[in-house]
């Protein structure tokens, strides 16, 4: 069960009465504490941080349909915040016009201080939201075997994680609902937490300063690729001096000598955090993403 909080959001680059849903009655792996989440807009990008109590905000197409396709979006923000307007509602509104049902997800972000293990928490907030999708998946007209999920930078992560981590539960699932997302697109992803490849700051709010080798080495998700991992679709920009585009180019590799289906869009310039909209080329990923999506009977 969960509780529906149901509501029109208050800021004008959301869309409204969207339904904004609590992911847990008993928030797991947490330590009891006053919510102290902080909203703050800028460049009319809704940015949260802080957060400890989890959501995931669906958006729905407006035309009636057959079963549709869903996709849980992760926001990136370095495991600090979440960048939830130009890396989550803005793109929502995309997959709805195309008749995908979106969900954002407002994950927690690993702080010692509310949670027993900072390194799960982001984890358990993507697991549950699948779960919450397939098992709600008549009542919201989704088919149950169309489920991915989406990040973009250290939701990147996220999203590959747990298409890497699937057969791992770090949540309560009595009734062995598939944690599996059924493909997964990653947008600028922080894929390795290694010392060559890593962003920093991500790697250290989830697994702490001084990491063990197997700490980095199971949340590096290039060497937990397996036949089983999902079909990828991957964006990056060459000239990423936030997170190597090399995280994008060594999951690609993995996936294919696992025999997983994958397309990797490797743009010369861009930088990092461009949203949807890469300025320096007329080549919209978007478009990338969607020929994708279809030929891969997704949409």
């Amino acid at each position: 069960m969960f509780v529906l909080l149901t509501g029109c959001l208050l800021l004008s680059e959301l869309l409204p009465a969207q339904d904004v849903m609590a992911l847990y009655e008993s928030i797991p792996n947490s330590k009891p504490l006053p919510d102290r989440e902080e909203r703050a807009v800028t460049d009319n990008n809704l940015r949260i941080s802080k957060v400890s109590v989890p959501t995931l905000t669906m958006y729905t197409p407006g035309e009636p349909g057959e079963k549709r396709t869903a996709i849980i979006i992760c926001p990136g923000g370095g495991y600090t915040r979440l960048s939830f307007g130009h890396e989550g509602s803005d793109v929502a509104k995309v997959f709805n016009e195309w008749g995908i049902t979106a969900f954002v997800l407002k994950y927690r972000l690993p702080d010692d201080s509310i949670m027993i293990d900072k390194s799960i928490g982001p984890l358990q907030d993507a697991q549950r939201a699948i779960q919450m999708v397939r098992e709600n998946a008549v009542k919201w007209n989704i088919d149950p075997g169309k489920i991915g999920i989406m990040g973009f930078s250290a939701g990147g992560h996220l999203a590959a994680t747990s298409s890497t981590h699937f057969d791992k539960a770090v949540i309560d699932n009595p009734h062995n609902i598939s944690l599996r997302p059924d493909f997964s697109i990653l947008i600028y992803p922080v894929i390795s937490l290694t010392d060559s490849l890593a962003h920093m700051g991500s790697r250290v709010n989830l697994i702490g300063k001084d990491p063990s080798p197997e700490m980095i080495r199971n949340y590096s998700n290039e060497w937990q690729v397996t036949p089983q991992t999902p079909p990828a679709f991957m964006v990056h920009a060459g000239d990423d001096k936030t997170v190597n585009p090399e995280n994008s180019i060594h999951y690609y590799e993995a996936l294919l000598k696992n025999h997983v289906l994958a397309e990797l869009h490797l743009y010369q310039k861009g930088g990092h955090g461009f949203g949807l909209n890469n300025k320096t080329t007329n080549d919209q990923w978007i478009e990338r993403l969607k020929n994708w999506l279809q030929e891969n009977g997704q949409l």
